[in-house]
């Protein structure tokens, strides 16, 4: 009940529109209901009249044709028009709210969140069981309230032409009744899970579908085929779970609804023998309990699809409720005209998993338009320090500054406006290589793109390409060399234009020719401004105006190539043993 309420916010604005839409379809639907009552004047008032001539009869009956084609074939047609085209506007409408709102959720949501749970299990909730709750707004909003409507006309109308015929009619009701809610709290249950095992199948897939190269290059197709097997039988299972309940719920409850048009046959069919009804009003009785039970069985069926629809909305509102690890404290100001001083002071972190710290006590200064390096062992915490400055995480203990100001203090996005980072494995979206350098600015020109591309040595390989600016990269960049992703990821930073700059082993991955052009786009890039550098490769940092060696998450050593050298510690060791490889 609680998904419905949430859900009824992104409907209220429509309410109008919804109700237009009801009204509309009370009318499409009661036409219909005008069939019986023809049928109980023909056979009653025209065939069976005795004091009408046969021409009389045939006059009669046209008349009353002819008014009720005028009800089906002018009428009936614009209504059942206007009633579907704004049903489905409205409701697809109600979807684009609700993705446009948890799109701006999930960006949000913090790295730790995404380190944690399947980028496919993401994607299904967003797409698949968003796109399931609309049948809430076409079914719960609007086909059941007219289907309900439509019982209680053809109740009116019966009620009408004889009383305890229609109570005959409505025997089955209770029993209807009990078996759907009997039923129907189990099957919420069932879709439920089956919706979470669909999006197992989707999660398995994303990832394969990215990694198909790794499993290619060790020829793991028998493999993963099997592997597959099983999650896809997973889903297999559930699915025919829930089919199964389905499939009981529709016997039981259409079992009932048959037997109703058996006892008003056998009654009504009494009645005429005896005498105490006409042969019209027992021919539309007949005809009212297709107009009665058809209804009923349509909301079996709407009550299977609500049930899934809300067993989708649970699944939807579980991602909204997801918790942003970081968020704009209510004091935050906006940090502006940043010169670039740095300050970690007494930093401890970790990432919450088993409560081991990453980093403990880390006490550093950066000075604004230094270049400064972290170096040391893989796994020693350096990534972790630069994603602190960004606030991708928060400080368990301690402070990190920006010009004497804790980022806490300030709000996320001012903070990463101020913050470019090139990192070793650029992201590229799959449009086009101007689209990609623009993410750093969007408003930029196309003579600032060139520029910046130009700073970055991207410009002349990417006219090269066969429609240059414009030529589509594939996803995550696959089109392009590690190199020219690379110079495309620092030429978006050229645009971006920060005062502060992190390279996180921005080159440790390229050939020594893309090396050397990268590495002079990254010495034009950090000029004047702060520059953090992690290095695996110790022979790019010896510039540096200061080295930190983090290793075990403490700062062990800091200073200058040349000091750190004649410290014979473990900066020493770590550059000997590299320039002996």
């Amino acid at each position: 009940m609680g998904s419905m309420k949430r859900y009824l916010r992104f409907v209220r604005p429509y309410r109008f529109q919804i109700f237009i839409t009801f009204i509309i379809g009370v009318i499409k639907f009661a036409i219909p209901l005008f069939t019986p009552v023809l049928i109980k004047i023909v056979i009653d008032d025209i065939i069976g009249a005795k004091d009408l001539s046969n021409d009389e009869k045939t006059k009669e009956l046209l008349l009353w044709l002819g008014g009720t084609a005028i009800l089906f074939f002018v009428i009936r047609p614009p209504v059942e028009y206007y009633r579907q085209y704004i049903a489905q506007k409205v409701s697809n409408t109600i979807l684009f709210d609700i993705r446009q709102k948890l799109y701006a959720h999930i960006q949000k949501l913090g790295l730790k969140y995404y380190s944690n749970n399947r980028v496919g299990d993401i994607i299904s909730r967003t797409i698949n069981d968003v796109e399931q709750t609309k049948e809430f707004v076409m079914t719960g909003l609007m086909n059941v309230w007219i289907d309900l409507c439509t019982i209680l006309i053809a109740i009116g109308i019966m009620l009408k032409l004889d009383v305890k015929l229609t109570l005959v009619s409505l025997i089955a009701f209770p029993f209807y009744a009990i078996s759907v809610r009997y039923f129907f709290r189990r099957l919420r249950m069932l879709t439920r899970e089956r919706s979470k095992a669909l999006a197992g199948v989707q999660s398995y897939l994303h990832e394969r579908v990215q990694g198909m190269s790794i499993i290619k290059s060790f020829t793991l197709e028998k493999h993963e085929q099997k592997i597959f097997g099983e999650t896809n039988g997973e889903f297999l299972d559930k699915a025919i779970n829930q089919t199964r309940w389905n499939a009981k719920t529709f016997a039981v409850v259409n079992t009932i609804t048959g037997i109703a048009p058996l006892i008003v046959v056998g009654y009504a069919g009494y009645q005429v023998i005896h005498g105490h009804l006409s042969v019209g009003t027992m021919a539309a009785f007949v005809a009212y309990i297709d107009s009665l039970y058809n209804p009923l069985r349509r909301l079996v069926n709407s009550s299977t699809t609500l049930t899934q629809s809300v067993a989708s909305m649970d699944r939807m509102f579980e991602l909204f409720d997801e918790k942003y690890d970081i968020e704009d404290a209510k004091d935050a100001k906006p940090l502006q005209h940043v010169k670039g001083k740095i300050d970690f002071e007494n930093v401890t972190f970790n990432y919450g998993e088993n409560g081991r710290d990453v980093l403990k006590n880390i006490n550093l200064h950066v000075s604004p338009g230094q270049t400064v390096a972290l170096v040391g062992m893989s796994g020693g915490g350096k990534s972790t320090i630069i994603s602190l400055i960004p606030r991708f995480y928060d400080v368990i203990k301690g402070a990190v500054k920006i010009d004497d100001v804790d980022v806490r203090h300030s709000t996320v996005e001012s903070i990463r406006s101020q913050v470019g980072i090139v990192l070793q494995d650029n992201i590229l979206f799959s449009d086009s290589v101007k689209s990609n350098i623009l993410m750093g600015n969007p408003n930029a020109t196309d003579e600032e793109i060139i520029e910046a591309a130009k700073a970055a040595n991207a410009h002349d390989f990417i006219m090269s390409l066969p429609e240059g600016y414009d030529t589509k990269v594939g996803e995550r960049g696959v089109k392009l060399s590690g190199g020219q992703k690379q110079r495309v990821a620092i030429a978006r930073v050229f645009l971006k234009n920060p005062p502060i700059l992190i390279l996180d082993e921005a080159t440790s991955a390229l050939d020594l020719e893309s090396e050397a052009l990268i590495q002079e786009s990254l010495d034009h890039l950090a000029h004047n401004r702060t520059t953090i550098i992690v290095a695996h490769r110790l022979s790019t940092i010896t510039h540096a105006d200061q080295i930190f060696v983090i290793d075990h998450g403490e700062l062990k050593e800091q200073g200058t190539h040349d000091s750190l050298m004649s410290q014979n510690g473990i900066y020493h060791n770590l550059f000997q043993v590299q320039k002996l490889d």
